[in-house]
């Protein structure tokens, strides 16, 4: 059996660590780690575990910071450099050794280098992108997934998918814009995976998930297949949703079949007793395969477990109440099964979870 970390973050001046130990099925407090106010998203590094990027989504400048795992659920801050705008939302890792970090307030990105196996930043060699706001509106940069020599980023307030790359040497780092995507007005793509050469985008607007071949390289288009909703037949009357994670795990031989997982978060009107709901879509052609009533008030937080050891099971939280509940994929993916749950722990909006 195993046990895992889950270092979930929020709207406060800390970090919370949680014990996951899927023998007892036990989810048990471990740690509170003081930081820089509001570090509302983490990522972990993609090879190095034991190292862990946060931004700190606060204006007018936003932060980006690197710690390194510690015994017993600690962090020991490595680096930190400013985010280059206002209120960063994401970051995440890249290919290059770069980290691109989102300001979700100020519309634009900033792409910088790490040194030192991804322990510290290079600040004099950054990169700012900046997104061109739509007509009377305003540039809202949510999410980055890198794909092949692009970055593709979600801009909730202009209803596109940027496309960015390197216009430098190959492997430069030295990104800009190159074309966009088109998504339906007042949408808000949030959110985003790809597979298999197909674009999967969460509108938090709209409440809907959307399938679409990748366009061709650099400014291609291509429509939109399959549009659906995330939001429950049953949800009760008045209740205003905002979706907000969308995951999409790489097949593997234990899960050969993935399925897209989307979180409903209920941010007005009457609360479900159910809580907020994990939708569970087939890939191919978005049909609806289950609502997972999940206990939670406005879940923003929703994880996959890394690896093998961490493959079978998501982790998400409530950034309201409710706490953190941690499903087992069964069936292939197709249900998901309570394993574990602290309705105790903080309100939290981000996790990662890493296996001991």
């Amino acid at each position: 059996m195993v046990k895992f970390t889950i270092y979930a973050g929020g709207y406060t001046s800390f970090i919370v660590s949680y014990l996951f130990d899927t023998q007892t099925a036990a989810l048990t407090y471990l740690d509170t780690i003081a930081t820089t106010p509001n570090p509302s998203w983490l990522r972990p590094h993609p090879t190095n575990e034991n190292i862990i990027y946060a931004v700190n989504e606060n204006a007018p400048l936003g932060e980006l910071q690197a710690y390194a795992t510690s015994p017993g659920g600690g962090l020991i801050l490595l680096d930190e450099v400013t985010s280059g705008g206002n209120g960063p939302a994401f970051c995440t890792p890249l290919s290059t050794g770069q980290v691109a970090i989102l300001n979700y307030g100020s519309g634009d990105a900033e792409v910088v280098p790490t040194i030192d196996n991804g322990t510290k930043f290079d600040n004099s060699t950054s990169v700012l992108v900046t997104f061109t706001p739509p007509p009377g509106g305003s540039s809202n940069p949510h999410m980055a997934v890198e794909y092949g020599p692009e970055v593709f980023v979600t801009d909730l307030g202009g209803d596109k998918i940027w496309r960015i790359g390197d216009v430098g040497p190959p492997g430069s780092g030295n990104f800009s814009v190159h074309g966009f995507i088109v998504h339906p007005k007042g949408t808000g793509p949030r959110h985003m995976q790809i597979q298999d050469d197909f674009l999967y985008v969460l509108h938090e607007t709209a409440n809907t998930v959307t399938k679409q071949a990748v366009p061709a390289y650099p400014n291609g288009t291509s429509p939109i297949l399959f549009n659906v909703s995330t939001v429950p037949a049953d949800a009760p009357a008045n209740e205003t949703f905002a979706a907000a994670e969308i995951l999409l795990p790489a097949p593997s031989t234990a899960y050969p079949h993935p399925y897209v997982y989307a979180s409903n978060r209920n941010i007005g009107g009457p609360v479900d007793p159910r809580g907020d709901s994990i939708a569970i879509f087939e890939p191919a052609d978005l049909v609806i395969v289950a609502q997972v009533y999940t206990g939670l008030v406005q879940i923003r937080g929703m994880e996959l477990g890394r690896g093998e050891a961490g493959e079978e099971y998501l982790v998400a939280l409530g950034a309201v109440s409710g706490g953190m509940v941690v499903y087992k994929r069964t069936e292939g993916g197709a249900v998901l099964e309570e394993v574990a749950r602290n309705s105790s722990a903080v309100a939290r909006t981000t996790l990662v979870m890493l296996a001991l």
